[in-house]
């Protein structure tokens, strides 16, 4: 490895760019025991000396369904809930009206054999997802909450910015919901962001994080977003949205950082407005001020 993958502080990119990837059964308990060993260090550390208010029993049927849907006979026999707190954590945040608005335009897109996230930003069908999620692969289907599932054709690629811009057709008189873009990727450090998205073989999980700010990576021209935030395989594409409901960044990718650990790395909003400007189909989007 050259002096040009290594980054500022002299530690390398390691960056998880497949988010979009299948996981197996290996991976997932990996995943797991991760989440178990967090939680195990703030006990430690007594990060978590407060009386605990009992589980909520919402919160238990919603992990009960959720676990017999989708991952029946996939999680090791020593699954615990300590481990999917992300889980709890989309509960909690969907008995907010906004965020169980916002859940209504996010995407899965299926493409091959790959699955990954992507979001509306028209109600005449335009999706943002990242490049790498739908890599070439044909057919592309895109699934509504909703509204259900559709065709997808792709517009435009971006790969330098792991971007790319799909269409899908609405049915006529059709409205799709969507999610307003911020004109420019402009944020206060630690910000706090909303995103959504379909990890670990769940759809339409909604979380939380921080902003921590830009950083340069090796292999890119230009900075992207760093993420203090629990982002898994499946999230790619996942709108990172303000508290003002606008959608200033897309996850791609994580990356163990020397002072930050895993983090999320996402695409500046910014960009994308830069891309679309130069492509030969006209694209009229919803301003900001709509």
């Amino acid at each position: 490895m050259n002096e040009d993958d290594k980054n500022r502080d002299g530690a390398a990119d390691i960056i998880d760019a497949d988010l979009y990837e299948d996981i197996d059964d290996e991976e997932m308990k990996a995943i797991l025991d991760e989440e178990r060993a967090k939680r195990r260090e703030k006990r430690e550390e007594g990060e978590e000396e407060k009386p605990k208010r009992p589980f909520p029993k919402w919160a238990f049927w919603l992990i009960a369904a959720m676990m017999t849907i989708n991952i029946v006979g996939i999680l090791p026999k020593t699954f615990s809930l300590p481990a999917v707190d992300f889980l709890v954590k989309s509960a909690e945040l969907m008995t907010n009206p906004d965020i169980d608005r916002y859940q209504e335009s996010v995407v899965v897109i299926e493409s091959g054999q790959s699955k990954g996230t992507g979001f509306s930003i028209s109600e005449d069908g335009y999706i943002i997802t990242n490049a790498h999620v739908i890599d070439n692969e044909m057919p592309i289907t895109v699934a509504f909450e909703d509204e259900g599932l559709y065709g997808g054709e792709v517009i435009q690629t971006f790969e330098d910015v792991d971007l790319a811009l799909l269409k899908v057709e609405p049915n006529e008189g059709e409205s799709l919901p969507y999610l307003p873009l911020a004109d420019e990727t402009i944020f206060e450090k630690r910000e706090h962001v909303f995103f959504i998205g379909n990890p670990l073989r769940f759809n339409g999980i909604a979380n939380e994080g921080e902003v921590i700010g830009y950083r340069d990576l090796s292999d890119w021209e230009r900075q992207v977003l760093m993420l203090d935030a629990p982002i898994y395989h499946g999230n790619s594409g996942s709108p990172v949205i303000t508290e003002d409901g606008y959608v200033i960044a897309v996850i791609f990718a994580t990356l163990k950082d020397q002072s930050h650990g895993k983090v999320g790395l996402a695409v500046p909003i910014t960009y994308f407005h830069e891309k679309i400007k130069n492509i030969d189909e006209p694209i009229s989007l919803p301003s900001s001020e709509d």
